[in-house]
């Protein structure tokens, strides 16, 4: 028995563990492509080279695993069961005396694994992933487009240049009708010309530079550099066979910023990092707002009404009689009024904008007590998925890419549906984080538990005949009824 039970639990483990794998790299191969469409205008045209390109496809793809490895876990327990029970395995082993329990006992210890592989993910190489995607994908989107010299067109990328090439021949390297404006040095307006009637492009070796040589041209050089030639600027003129000029490309290269200006972001941070940024950032706010209220408190009186026991604040208008503006002349009155709009205005603006920084603040708080849910919920999510994936087959009993796809995605879009909708509200703070972030898992854990006791069962839940059966036998008692 211990020998079959071994050959069962490997057999199993086999049969899981190869769907799993390329449903999970179908499902990063999908949203990778989504974060491409997302991304496309701010790569392309920029002369990327295929290592960046390589390394931002890489961290983009790690990032995108706590998304993939949930649906991946449903889909492949879907098509595990559905074949097993498509070949009638399932049923093999059912008359065998093994219950679905046991049959499911080593994808379950399986699975627990991955789990607590998934939160170590989640908690020490995601954030890793993350701070290196970010700063990368934060130098190429700041990264100049790849300088393209155009026939016809007035080119500004290189800067303190302005070049214009009137024709350019297939070789890409021969031009003719070259115009270059020279502004380096602070020179005000277009005083340094260089005409060419044709010439050479080329560029080093190392893409540093932009090299022109160019043939039968004139510069013109327009002299504004002291005062006595502010009301006579003299014209030089200078003829020239040939002549080479070069141009820095270092404007166009991908230059890497220094990543320990993006760790402060929570999404590059752990559970200890976020529960101890999170209380500074409490703390912080807690401050401000004790301190906010000692100075409206001091600006308004009627302040006194809310703090009875404060003999601070004294309501001086007992002290006049009348009209309080009656007391004081035409000039004073004036004064009194404009003075007190003032107060007025001040406080207002202060209160609107100390609101909203109490706002600010309170949401990036929200979002590290998000981010601190998200690293156990991924774990959950994938316990609880298994769990309604793996019933679910043995009950379709249908294996590839048909019916598994189409439920998994079903079950799975509710999943991601009422995710995205519960995280909305956590973030405006219409629910709080510990019950906005596991709802999915609460709502779709006695769905999980429904389906395994009618697996277990046998029930025919998915088959059509048994609801039309059903249907059949209450019209045969109502006519039954009717007759007698």
């Amino acid at each position: 028995m211990g020998i079959f039970n071994r050959k069962l639990y490997s057999f199993m483990v086999r049969s899981f563990l190869g769907p799993l794998v390329m449903t999970l790299f179908i499902a990063i191969f999908v949203l990778l492509m989504q974060w491409l469409w997302k991304y496309v205008d701010d790569l392309v045209g920029k002369g990327l080279g295929m290592s960046i390109i390589a390394q931002l496809l890489f961290w983009s793809a790690s990032t995108m695993i706590p998304l993939a490895l949930p649906l991946a876990i449903l889909l492949s327990s879907i098509m595990t069961f559905g074949n097993l029970g498509e070949h009638y395995e399932l049923v093999a082993l059912k008359s065998s005396g093994i219950s679905l329990q046991k049959i499911m006992a080593p994808l379950i210890v399986m699975i627990v694994a991955v789990s607590m592989l998934a939160f170590y993910f989640s908690n020490n190489v995601l954030p890793f992933a993350n701070l290196k995607m970010g700063s990368l994908l934060f130098d190429v989107r700041e990264q100049k487009p790849a300088l393209s010299i155009k026939e016809g067109i007035f080119n500004h990328d290189i800067e303190n240049y302005v070049i214009r090439v009137g024709s350019k021949d297939k070789d890409g390297v021969t031009i003719g009708d070259v115009m270059i404006y020279d502004h380096t040095g602070a020179r005000l307006g277009n005083t340094n010309l260089t005409l060419a009637e044709k010439g050479k492009m080329v560029m080093t070796a190392d893409k540093r530079y932009l090299v022109f040589t160019l043939t039968n041209g004139t510069n013109y050089y327009e002299r504004t550099d002291n005062a006595r030639t502010k009301s006579n600027h003299p014209l030089q003129r200078t003829n020239f066979k040939e002549e080479t000029q070069t141009f820095d490309l270092s404007g166009f290269t991908l230059t890497r910023t220094n990543e320990e200006f993006f760790k402060g972001g929570y999404q590059m941070m752990d559970v200890f990092q976020l529960k101890a940024a999170k209380d500074s950032l409490q703390y912080k706010l807690d401050s401000t707002k004790d301190v906010y209220r000692k100075t409206v408190g001091s600006n308004l009186y009627y302040y006194n009404a809310f703090c009875k026991n404060d003999t601070t604040f004294v309501d001086t208008s007992k002290a006049l009689k009348g009209d309080l503006l009656s007391n004081f002349d035409q000039a004073d009155k004036f004064s009194i009024v404009e003075r007190a709009m003032n107060i007025a205005r001040a406080i207002k603006d202060h209160v609107f904008y100390s609101n909203e920084d109490f706002k600010t603040k309170e949401k990036f708080i929200i979002r590290h007590e998000i981010e601190w849910h998200r690293k156990f919920t991924l774990s959950v999510a994938c316990l609880v998925l298994f769990f309604i994936g793996a019933p679910l087959g043995a009950i379709i009993r249908k294996g590839g890419l048909g019916l598994p796809v189409v439920a998994s995605v079903l079950f799975f879009v509710v999943y991601h549906v009422i995710s995205f909708t519960f995280e909305k509200m956590v973030r405006e703070g219409i629910v709080p984080a510990y019950i906005g972030m596991w709802v999915p898992s609460l709502v779709f854990l006695p769905i999980g538990i429904l389906l395994t006791l009618k697996a277990t069962s046998d029930s025919s839940l998915f088959d059509a005949n048994a609801y039309i059966g059903f249907f059949k036998r209450i019209f045969r008692k109502k006519k039954f009824v009717k007759q007698t």
